[in-house]
């Protein structure tokens, strides 16, 4: 779904888990090598199309390397109240509305200035 805002990540191979798919993916679309922290939802949204997606998402607080795009048109850091202004796909659509309204995540008061 080309020129759509979406979070990294992608599908998890036969034999990993949840956590290790986003640990490679990571690794992969960005360079980076994640510490992989506690879920923060999961979501299960069918597209018009009659195509079904579970995602599942974790917090990331620290990674170790130099962040490079690597397949993305283009990739930003965003304060979690600004989400709602980009283009997300259909199915971040809830995540980006629940991230940007506080109920998701409960950031320490030095980063939430």
């Amino acid at each position: 779904m080309a020129f759509k805002w979406e979070f990294p990540g992608g599908k998890v191979e036969p034999g990993e888990t949840s956590e290790q798919a986003l640990f490679r993916e990571l690794n992969e679309e960005l360079g980076i090598d994640a510490e992989i922290g506690p879920p923060v939802t999961q979501i299960q949204h069918t597209y018009r199309n009659g195509g079904v997606v579970a995602l599942e998402f974790f917090l990331v607080d620290s990674y170790r390397g130099d962040l490079e795009n690597r397949i993305f048109n283009e990739i930003r850091w965003e304060r979690v109240e600004n989400l709602p202004q980009y283009d997300f796909l259909a199915a971040d659509h809830g995540l980006v509305r629940d991230l940007a309204a506080g109920k998701l995540l409960h950031m320490p008061e030095k980063l939430a200035e």
